[in-house]
């Protein structure tokens, strides 16, 4: 490693070579503190170049490499679990080109994606992925997770608008996929990158395409008394064809932490709200708020409050957002999970939360993606309280294999990485995941392109030369 330091130093200079104890660990973990593994060296390359640079020095030395964006993710993607190189990839920030007659614009993985859309206002035009995260996660994490959000019930997740790809292969090719123009022939690959976590190359830059911003857009608090009627209600939505642009639940529990924080206003006495957006010609809004007002009423609503102003719907989205910033007023951590069900089974499986969260003695807030039923079910914890942490990682598997049992798939957004990685046994069979290996084998022969992420770990795998299993990572071995 002292030798690689040496070279990488060389290459990009003294101060882009992070190897200091001090400086290692800031990089331990990302948004899933659960998991704790920092690396032997951080490299910060600043152009695609550079990062072939690393990859192919990496690659003489024998050495595993991981790529990593804001650290926002969810699902331990971004650890170097095997040590070796962590790729930061927070230097290439460069909006390279906005097409706006073309609907595209290129960017380098580092740009924020909150920033993006910033830079976008003057054309009319926006990029649709929007998680709770965006003003600090990057184009190019969302790109390696195929991140939702808010309005994905509408506009698709990020693979829906991701035309082409630039990355460094990892055999240190650096190398285009996919089309500007949505023409190109053969194999989708482009899909094929979007969504792998990293695990088949370095994403260096990206095309992605925008979306005109719709001349008319209104954003619906609707209450309810009960979590059912909330539940019903958007199933009513989805069955009626209703266009609406985002579905969002949040829960009593959720409610009056966000009150509490940041003064909001939602109504005290309600045990569900929903957040709906509609947006289209004027005409198409409101036609379809006078649907959306009968089915709200026929579902028992309370009360409605309506956003028409660009800063009433802002401050509305902010409260939604803001909602992990006020569950840290009540509890230090968080195990999340982001199971996608049928939206038909909201209503039972929201119950099955609430008797899970009684059986293991833990506190559960929920608010998620009601639209496309992509549940975020917030199970807190204590770190210091193991026997706590215990009880909270058995109710999340409990209510994942729950989730799974009526339907459901392991994961909407948020990437399996390694926090869900056993778990895809449950959902795949052993030839699906042979199938995948093999498809991995394909890109990294040597595993070393951010090794020990998706896939479980197979006995006799080259991925375990270094005797790193994700089981052994636990903290105090409480990771099943």
């Amino acid at each position: 490693m002292k030798a690689l330091a040496k070279t990488l130093r060389e290459e990009l200079g003294k101060q882009f070579v992070l190897d200091s104890p001090e400086e290692l660990a800031v990089y331990d973990c990302d948004a899933c503190t659960l998991i704790k593994k920092g690396p032997e060296l951080v490299a910060l390359p600043k152009t695609p170049e550079e990062v072939a640079t690393v990859v192919n020095a990496c690659n003489r030395a024998g050495v595993a490499y991981t790529a990593r964006g804001a650290g926002t993710g969810l699902s331990g993607g971004a650890l170097p679990l095997e040590g070796g190189v962590l790729i930061g990839l927070n230097r290439m920030n460069q909006i390279l080109e906005i097409d706006a007659g073309n609907r595209t614009a290129t960017v380098e993985v580092g740009v924020i994606n909150a920033s993006l859309n910033q830079q976008l206002k003057p054309y009319h035009l926006f990029y649709a992925p929007d998680p709770s995260s965006m003003a600090a996660c990057t184009i190019g994490g969302n790109i390696a997770e195929n991140a939702g959000g808010i309005h994905c019930i509408q506009y698709g997740v990020t693979t829906d608008h991701v035309l082409a790809l630039q990355l460094v292969l990892p055999n240190g090719e650096l190398t285009w996929v996919g089309s500007k123009n949505k023409k190109s022939n053969g194999p989708n690959l482009t899909g094929l990158i979007v969504g792998s976590e990293g695990t088949l190359g370095v994403i260096t830059q990206a095309i992605v395409g925008l979306l005109p911003v719709p001349p008319k857009i209104k954003v619906y608090l609707a209450a309810f008394a009960e979590e059912r009627h909330a539940g019903a209600a958007v199933s009513a939505i989805i069955k009626s064809g209703l266009k609406a642009v985002a579905v969002e639940f949040l829960d009593a529990f959720t409610l009056n932490a966000v009150n509490e924080a940041f003064n909001v206003g939602f109504p005290h006495d309600a045990q569900a709200v929903l957040l709906i957006e509609l947006a289209g010609a004027d005409w198409e809004v409101e036609n379809d708020e006078a649907r959306l007002r009968t089915i709200l009423e026929e579902q028992q609503m309370t009360q409605l409050r309506v956003g028409e102003t660009e800063a009433e719907r802002l401050a509305l989205w902010k409260s939604r957002k803001g909602t992990v910033a006020a569950y840290g007023r009540y509890m230090p951590a968080f195990y999340l999970h982001d199971c996608v069900i049928p939206r038909s089974q909201l209503v039972p499986v929201l119950e099955k939360i609430r008797n899970v969260a009684k059986d293991y003695d833990v506190l559960i807030g929920n608010v998620f993606h009601a639209g496309d039923g992509n549940l975020h079910p917030h199970i807190f914890f204590d770190p210091a309280d193991k026997a706590m942490l215990q009880r909270a990682l058995n109710a999340g598997e409990v209510i994942l294999r729950h989730c799974l049992s009526i339907g459901g798939t392991l994961s909407g957004e948020h990437g399996i990485g390694i926090e869900k990685s056993h778990f895809m046994k449950l959902q795949f069979t052993e030839e699906s995941l042979e199938k995948m290996h093999q498809l991995k084998s394909v890109f990294d022969p040597e595993h070393r392109c951010n090794p020990l992420k998706i896939l479980p770990v197979r006995a006799g795998c080259a991925e375990t030369r270094q005797g790193h299993t994700p089981q052994l990572l636990a903290q105090d071995g409480l990771w099943i």
